[in-house]
């Protein structure tokens, strides 16, 4: 088997971004603390994903117990304004609103703002200033995180609002609340966009990672197609070809057996000599299958120079082929692929010619080189090698046929094949261009 003609590397695929390198502590591994943290982190998503109504319940439940017990002990009292008017079983409703409805951040955080925005502005406007109200800031982060910039803008005013209508009423109160609650929005509007931004990238390159896994498994799956075409090409025009050649020589000694059995015994040695190199050439392309090292048994494959002793075995097996050569092979630079191309076209056009030629019959293999062009036409004098169609093939798109013309597109070059002119045979024209051909 051959190289294909534009020797071409593994496809590679565009370079990736260079991923962070990991903390490293002073021994060049992960810090401890740092693994461990990770891993908590590895953890805890990996239950939200399982479970995320459970997780949903806890950090909810979790914010309410904080929330009652700030009410319970009076630490709301420490940050409230002096002329608070707020009831302490409005405070313990205060406390609740902000809390309870964190159970839906995820799947509704707006809503969640829009039943927090109330209980906000009685909080501010009645002075008690209870710190559940910054509970708030968890379904502006998850907001941010899932909402286009204009319905994070609506978020931010709904939570900046009635602080700012506070501070309009008590001009003392931009120093303490309104401030807080500005920074503290900025803050979470901030890591909400750092968050979502490195989430997106980590997806994009997930992604990537996945569409360049999928182009190598296809580039993998076409390489092995092309593969088994070009083993199957091989092995047709080894196994096709010698064969052919062995019923043309069997045919020919069981005749000549019963005239002239020195012809016969002639015959039988061609057969077994065409068999073993059959044989052998078989076992050196299942041998490359079989161990891909660098071992496996290779030998130089067929080049112009084995155009004759092709010619003859075919003279042998009874057709009469004529070689015609125009032009000096030697003196140009013809690459080992295109040598086995032509041999491998001359090799199955005499093939065809043994198998479907019937009448008498003659064969003229005509190698035309110039320093453009190498043209190959293969004539034979026989009848029944194949009918002609009416198409833009000349012959219906056998085996043999197909493999010719995927050779010659290798190195954009034809093969035309169809009867003769005057209807009295039948030919195969091969035209390659040579290397320095411009394009």
């Amino acid at each position: 088997m051959t190289d294909h003609p534009r020797a071409a590397g593994t496809p590679q695929a565009p370079d990736a971004a260079p991923a962070p390198p990991p903390p490293v502590g002073t021994g060049g591994t992960v810090a401890p603390l740092t693994r461990i943290i990770r891993d908590a982190l590895d953890r805890l998503r990996a239950f939200d994903r399982r479970r995320p109504r459970v997780w949903d319940a806890a950090v909810t439940g979790f914010w309410v117990v904080a929330a009652v017990l700030d009410y319970t002990s009076g630490g709301w009292r420490t940050v409230a304004r002096d002329d608070v008017t707020a009831p302490e079983p409005l405070v313990l409703l205060m406390s609740v609103c902000f809390s309870l409805p964190l159970l839906w951040r995820r799947g509704h955080p707006m809503a969640v703002l829009l039943v927090m925005a109330p209980a906000s502005l009685v909080n501010i406007w009645t002075g008690a200033v209870v710190q559940a109200a910054l509970l708030q800031l968890i379904p502006v982060f998850h907001i941010v995180l899932r909402s286009s910039f204009r319905t994070v803008g609506a978020a931010a005013a709904l939570f900046v609002a009635p602080v700012l209508a506070i501070g309009v009423r008590i001009p003392s109160a931009w120093g303490q609340e309104v401030v807080s609650y500005v920074w503290g929005l900025v803050f979470v509007v901030l890591l909400g966009i750092a968050v979502r931004t490195r989430r997106e990238y980590t997806e994009a390159l997930v992604e990537r990672a996945h569409r360049l896994e999928r182009e190598r498994d296809q580039q993998a799956r076409l390489a092995a197609a092309a593969e088994r075409t070009r083993i199957a090409r091989e092995m047709h025009d080894i196994i096709g070809h010698n064969l052919s050649v062995i019923t043309s020589l069997a045919d020919g000694g069981a005749y000549a057996a019963r005239k002239n059995p020195e012809r016969a015994g002639q015959a039988l040695e061609a057969i077994g000599a065409t068999s073993r190199q059959a044989l052998s050439e078989l076992r050196r392309l299942l041998g490359v299958l079989r161990d891909a090292g660098a071992e496996a048994g290779r030998a130089p494959q067929p080049t112009l120079d084995e155009l004759a002793p092709l010619i003859e075995r075919v003279r042998r097996a009874g057709l009469p082929v004529h070689l015609e050569l125009e032009g000096d092979p030697r003196a140009l630079s013809i690459t080992p692929g295109r040598q086995l191309t032509v041999y491998r076209v001359v090799q199955e056009a005499l093939t065809n010619t043994l198998k479907h030629a019937t009448g008498p019959t003659s064969a003229t293999v005509t190698l035309t080189c110039s320093h453009t062009h190498l043209d190959a036409r293969i004539t034979d004098t026989g009848t029944g090698a194949g009918p002609a169609v009416d198409a833009e093939d000349a012959v219906p798109p056998t085996q043999g046929i197909m493999g010719m013309r995927e050779r010659a597109a290798l190195y954009d070059g034809t093969v035309e094949a169809g009867p003769l002119p005057n209807g009295g045979g039948w030919q195969i024209r091969l035209r390659l261009p040579l290397e320095d051909t411009p394009p």
